[in-house]
């Protein structure tokens, strides 16, 4: 999974509650392999971290097909 906040389907609408601002307290460049990501849906799944909040623009109109489906 590759991070880029600046093209972030939740930039300024779920910052505040994303695992990346908690951890990383800035917007960050970068990726993050399957078992990193994994890691922190386990951690979120727990309570213990906000969940990764990172939409991709075509992960964000993907779900948004499948809910109107």
């Amino acid at each position: 999974m590759i991070i880029d906040c600046d093209s972030c389907e939740m930039r300024n609408i779920a910052c505040d509650d994303c695992v990346v601002t908690a951890l990383l307290a800035a917007p960050p460049h970068g990726e993050l392999a399957d078992d990193e990501t994994g890691a922190l849906k386990v951690l979120a799944d727990g309570g213990l971290v906000p969940p990764l909040r990172m939409q991709s623009p075509a992960e964000r109109t993907q779900s948004r097909g499948l809910a109107a489906g």
